[in-house]
């Protein structure tokens, strides 16, 4: 994975000391709130519910061992003992004192880490595919395309203030696991019958009040390009993106407001006097970067050992589950990923306690080369563990835990923290998440239902993403009290769609019985091997609305 430079690390160390100046002459009086707000949240920190938030960038996802180690001991010395891990697979610590975030930020440093445009109005965190680099349908890997983008939109002085964030996601692979059609910006990165990698460019996707797919803008963009052409885009946005309205102020707005076709012309327009300039990419920055991300030395699997845990799969029961679930193919024969699951009874969906950091922290060391990969389902994935060591890690993961086998399945959902932690959240998720967890927590039941993704947002934020969740809960406020809309037919891959509205909203004591209502519609409407979406999208929203309502 990639390592700071020394002018990586200069700008951060930087930053740190630039920071600390500022929260002084804050806390000192000399900065007032207004003039702290712009400062604080371009260093990732906000003023939540109950407490300030810190919220720390894990760059496309990926995490050496030693960072996740310093990330638990940030959460045992200076926070409650837990972070959280985000949809967009930052990590946040919700109970930090203010006066300490300097010295937070300066131990993130140390390990080559930052909180920086994690929040504000400028380029967020970009984000790409779990299994970037050892996917079995990749055909590029996008890990130095998405160094290449954090390079140049760090600090980008003309994008610091942008009308509203900005989101970019990045694929190489066949199956689209990084959601890009529903980002501010998606990347797909393809060869061309030359071999050359080609980028196609989507533009005006997005979650919040007014959900949108993403349009095509550039369907064969040359790779050297890239960089130049992300600018002139960037910038079409900043110049022509509304402020009026923080709601409207997303470039899905202005991709609708003025039509595919009007937004490509702009973009192009922009884009010639950029084309061919000193940002243009060459071969040997390319692999400056992608030197950084080399396959480690991994050693020989025989068949013998991979027959040996097929043989275990099939009479372990408990660990077949966990071998079909949690475990996923890899480009190279032998070596398996494997995903450990952060949804178990009695804690927030996401949630990873101090002790647990370290603990994992070790498991990277001892079975995958001593990396991490973040997801935007709010689980972690070893990337590269050989199969004939998957028996023991799984004995591992189940002594801490973290051995679910429920990866994919209604289980696995996708929760924000919501209003127990959230300033703008109109109701309670983690609430919602656990009756759900703790009602349908049968292995068997949610096995038959198959494939299942239900997402939970605490506001129209959608930072749980429930827009995209085949079953999506929204928390809404009526006249003060918290209720809950829930929505159908949601998905994201390949074939994204938003979801529906069902109809009126409940209580939340509620929703686990309406969840609970439309799975049984679907158990008695579905075809043979068909799944919830795949009825959904068949029979449509009348069905289910019918009985919930009835």
């Amino acid at each position: 994975m990639y390592r700071y430079d020394s002018h990586d690390q200069t700008l951060v160390n930087e930053r740190v000391a630039q920071f600390r100046d500022q929260m002084d002459r804050y806390l000192a009086g000399r900065l007032s709130e207004e003039e702290f707000l712009p400062l604080r949240v371009q260093n990732g920190l906000y003023i939540q519910r109950y407490a300030p938030m810190l919220r720390i960038a894990i760059p496309y996802g990926m995490l050496a061992a030693y960072q996740l180690r310093k990330l638990g001991d940030l959460a045992r010395d200076y926070d409650r003992g837990y972070g959280h891990f985000t949809t967009r697979t930052n990590l946040q610590l919700n109970w930090p004192k203010l006066e300490s975030v300097p010295d937070m930020l300066a131990e993130l440093a140390s390990v080559q880490m930052h909180a920086i445009q994690t929040s504000g109005n400028d380029i967020r965190n970009t984000t790409t595919d779990q299994f970037a680099g050892v996917a079995e349908d990749e055909e590029v890997d996008p890990r130095p395309w998405c160094e290449l983008i954090r390079q140049w939109s760090t600090f980008h002085p003309e994008f610091a203030y942008l009308p509203r964030k900005f989101k970019i996601a990045v694929t190489g692979a066949a199956e689209d696991r990084a959601a890009i059609q529903v980002h501010d910006v998606g990347l797909r990165l393809w060869k061309d019958a030359q071999g050359e990698v080609r980028v196609r460019v989507l533009a005006g996707g997005g979650l919040g009040r007014t959900p949108m797919i993403g349009e095509v803008v550039r369907d064969d963009l040359p790779w050297q390009h890239l960089l130049t052409y992300l600018e002139a885009l960037v910038r079409v946005y900043n110049q022509f993106g509304r402020r009026d309205n923080k709601f409207k102020a997303r470039i899905k707005i202005l991709v609708k407001a003025l039509g595919v076709e009007e937004f490509r012309r702009r973009v192009d327009e922009e884009w010639a006097h950029l084309k061919d300039g000193p940002q243009t990419l060459t071969r040997e920055s390319i692999a400056r970067v992608a030197a950084h991300f080399v396959d480690p030395e991994r050693r020989p699997v025989t068949n013998e050992a991979i027959a040996a845990i097929e043989a275990l799969r099939g009479k372990n029961r408990a660990f077949g589950r966990f071998m079909t679930n949690n475990v996923h193919g890899h480009k190279v024969p032998g070596y398996a990923s494997v995903t450990l699951s952060l949804k178990r009874r009695g804690h927030s969906p996401g949630d990873v306690t101090a002790e647990q950091m370290h603990q994992i922290a070790d498991l990277a060391d001892e079975y995958s080369f001593g990396e991490l990969r973040v997801t935007h389902e709010q689980n972690l994935v070893l990337s590269d563990v050989p199969m004939d060591r998957l028996e023991a890690l799984w004995h591992e993961l189940e002594a801490l835990g973290l051995a679910n086998p429920t990866v994919g399945t209604l289980a696995d959902l996708i929760c924000c923290p919501g209003g127990d932690y959230c300033a703008l959240a109109n109701a309670k998720s983690i609430p919602v998440a656990q009756a759900i967890q703790e009602r349908f927590e049968d292995l068997d039941f949610l096995y038959d239902l198959g494939p299942l993704e239900l997402n939970i947002s605490g506001c129209m934020n959608a930072c749980g993403h429930h827009h995209v969740g085949h079953i999506g809960i929204l928390g809404v406020d009526k006249k003060g009290e918290e209720w809950y809309q829930i929505s159908l037919g949601g998905a994201q891959g390949n074939a994204a769609s938003l979801g529906k509205i069902l109809g009126p909203s409940f209580s939340r004591e509620a929703v686990s019985g309406v969840i609970d209502t439309l799975l049984k519609v679907y158990v008695s409407e579905r075809s043979d091997d068909e799944t919830f979406l795949d009825t959904y999208r068949r029979i449509g929203l009348k069905p289910f609305k019918e009985r919930v309502y009835a």
